[in-house]
């Protein structure tokens, strides 16, 4: 927001920018950022695997003209609470959760490989190996998984996949493929506008033998409701003081203003 000061003395007017507003416009922005993350965690109380994002900002110290006093707020890169949800039994052969640390390797609509703790698995029209929400889930070869017509579908701890070919007998399992599971340094993940998370490797990350599935499972959200609708009531009453802040420097700009006239 900008305020022109006319003198009456016959000079032009000086544009004056009331620092303050800058200063209120850039914890106000910072608010509505968080309200924005905050109101998504909430939104995703429910959704397996889910795992919150954590909203930052920083105080940055201007220098410039006159004494460096003045401190805006600076958003600085979003991260993400990595914390496991808990394990929910579903009785379900295809739901599978992590047990301990580790993420499902699935492949993004445009190939590339993401990463997801959400293991609601269906098998698809195609014969496809999915999540819940249509992605393709990799396997060795880093390919995505196809599943021959069976009558039965076995995951092992490690990821295995067995099936039960139609027309079998019962005792012949045919071993089809293994679920590709990894577990890179979390320092280096971060999340995307997809909800999946992935690193700034551009090559897919090698599996990691050692991680394990408990099948009929679901991961849970690792979202607290309580503490994310306490964040959001909080955010609200910080937006309404930068927004009173503006409205004052507003109000003094127009005393000064009229001050300015009389002389």
């Amino acid at each position: 927001m900008y305020w022109a000061i006319r003198i009456s003395s016959g000079h032009n007017a000086g544009i004056a920018m009331d620092k303050v507003v800058f200063l209120a416009m850039s914890g106000a922005r910072e608010n509505m950022l968080a309200q924005r993350a905050h109101s998504n965690n909430l939104a995703n109380a429910t959704t397996n695997g889910f795992k919150s994002d954590l909203a930052q900002a920083r105080a940055m110290q201007v220098f410039g003209e006159g004494h460096a006093s003045r401190v805006y707020a600076q958003t600085e890169r979003p991260a993400t609470d990595l914390t496991g949800g808990t394990l929910i039994e579903t009785g379900r052969q295809l739901d599978v959760a992590i047990d301990g640390e580790g993420w499902i390797a699935v492949q993004r609509p445009d190939g590339t490989q993401g990463l997801t703790r959400a293991g609601q698995l269906q098998i698809n029209a195609n014969g496809q190996l999915v999540t819940g929400s249509g992605l393709r889930v990799i396997g060795n070869g880093d390919v995505p998984i196809v599943l021959p017509p069976a009558g039965k579908v076995d995951l092992a701890v490690d990821g295995s996949i067995s099936v039960l070919p139609l027309g079998e007998a019962a005792t012949e399992l045919v071993l089809v493929d293994q679920i590709k599971m990894v577990n890179p340094d979390p320092k280096t993940l971060f999340k995307g506008t997809d909800g999946l998370m992935r690193t700034g490797a551009n090559e897919p990350l090698l599996p990691d033998l050692n991680i394990k599935i408990r099948s009929g499972y679901l991961e849970s959200s690792n979202v607290n409701a309580v503490t994310e609708l306490t964040s959001i009531l909080s955010l609200s009453r910080q937006y309404e003081v930068q927004v009173k802040m503006m409205k004052t420097a507003e109000e003094n700009s127009t005393a000064a203003t009229q001050i300015l006239k009389l002389s």
